[in-house]
């Protein structure tokens, strides 16, 4: 009895995963043009790494072109303006998301307490246009605000105070621009994710402190944070990818040769040097060592909030 039973359980186990099959075929359908897009466009130009252990040749190939094995990371790290690059993109990182990522939350905090549906509709469609702007619209908009001589800054500064300022000249105000611009940019669609966490907080917990005494400030900061704390954790180890992999659209169109010193940072590098002048193996060898790095510090958030049951595996 007990063989056959374990012998008419096999087909069972068959026809349910078969069925699960069939039930699934459609989201399978669904997934695949995904699944091609990261084959094709994200991991079959992993092969290309190959180049940073490489003396790249365009007429050898990169299979033809002599082994150099860890040359190129020697020149990386040996070469001082490569290491101020480096320290450029890591502290302008660690600036962004000290600075910028604490925005969206309170701004999601302060929509969420608007009570007047039409005001608040308004005032989220104009905090979400700036993320549809591309780059190259949004940067050329920043220099002609700040320019020195036709930037509506300037020429009220110079109306009300008898001077200019050169803002996109100086390095402490340069950086001031960059991260002012980035959080105009994109705090406002950021900002839907924790309004959608915030609709999942239970209502009775408000009225329950409320009739307890609680005023709004409290309410926010024993019910509103703990209730969007699982969301906040895991964008902010999302966000540690970045560190090492800023948008160059965003430091392109901003930088310029006398802030060069703070404003040149890896993806920047990797353009001019790789693309426009032709050192495919330095390039590549530096973004191994920047997604090498991200990679670690996604690897260590995830590791510390696990301690807090909030981590993504």
């Amino acid at each position: 009895m007990e063989g056959g039973a374990f012998m008419t359980s096999i087909p069972a186990g068959k026809n349910a995963r078969k069925r699960l099959f069939r039930m699934n075929v459609p989201l399978l359908i669904m997934f695949f043009p995904v699944a091609l897009y990261f084959l094709i466009f994200k991991y079959t130009p992993m092969l290309g790494l190959v180049l940073a252990f490489k003396q790249y040749y365009l007429a050898e190939g990169i299979l033809g072109s002599p082994w150099v094995g860890l040359r190129n990371f020697e020149l990386l790290f040996s070469n001082v303006q490569m290491l101020n690059i480096i320290r450029n993109t890591l502290v302008l990182s660690l600036l962004k998301i000290a600075v910028s990522f604490p925005f969206p939350i309170l701004l999601a905090i302060l929509l969420n307490e608007l009570r007047k549906m039409w005001f608040k509709r308004t005032v989220q469609t104009l905090l979400y246009m700036p993320h549809f702007l591309n780059w190259v619209i949004v940067g050329g908009m920043v220099v002609t605000l700040f320019s020195i001589e036709s930037g509506l800054i300037n020429q009220l500064l110079d109306r009300w105070f008898g001077f200019r300022y050169a803002f996109l000249y100086n390095e402490a105000s340069w950086i001031a621009v960059l991260l002012g611009s980035g959080i105009w940019k994109e705090a406002g669609f950021s900002a839907i994710i924790y309004l959608a966490a915030m609709s999942a907080i239970d209502p009775g917990l408000y009225e329950s402190a409320s009739m307890d005494g609680a005023n709004k400030f409290r309410q926010i900061w024993h019910i509103t944070l703990p209730g969007i704390r699982p969301t906040i954790i895991i964008l902010l180890i999302l966000s540690m990818e970045s560190v090492m992999d800023l948008s160059f659209d965003q430091f392109y169109m901003l930088q310029n040769p006398v802030v060069s010193s703070v404003a040149e940072v890896i993806p920047t590098y990797i353009y001019k040097m790789g693309i426009q002048g032709g050192q495919f193996s330095i390039t590549t060898a530096m973004g191994l060592f920047s997604s090498l790095v991200g990679l670690v510090l996604i690897v260590s958030a995830n590791w510390i909030a696990r301690k807090f049951n909030q981590s993504l595996w």
